[in-house]
């Protein structure tokens, strides 16, 4: 995916997206609570995973330093950013921030 086509995905909706590596241990620990979000958020906002190793420049685009960095978009436009492992309760708080704001 290029940085074009990433821009598209997030037009018009709320996206939460997880830039990660498959080597990283807090990454690894952060992925129930992702999948948790993804069951929760269904219809509701769009959750997005992306591999700094695979995806390398849309993480240099992002400013992405440190993963797991979580960043919410609302139609297109970064709303919130988190670094570092999160619980469920901050994603839903920020997620659901991010919903009423539409």
């Amino acid at each position: 995916m290029d940085t074009k086509q990433f821009q598209s995905s997030l037009k018009g909706k709320t996206v939460l997206v997880d830039f990660s590596a498959s080597w990283c241990g807090p990454c690894k620990a952060m992925e129930p609570v992702i999948r948790e979000m993804v069951n929760k958020y269904e219809g509701k906002a769009t959750i997005m995973e992306i591999d700094i190793d695979k995806q390398r420049t849309l993480a240099t685009d992002y400013m992405v330093q440190s993963i797991p960095t979580l960043i919410i978009f609302q139609d297109g436009s970064e709303v919130r950013r988190l670094v570092g492992i999160q619980s469920e309760e901050v994603l839903e708080q920020s997620l659901n921030d991010a919903l009423e704001n539409k």
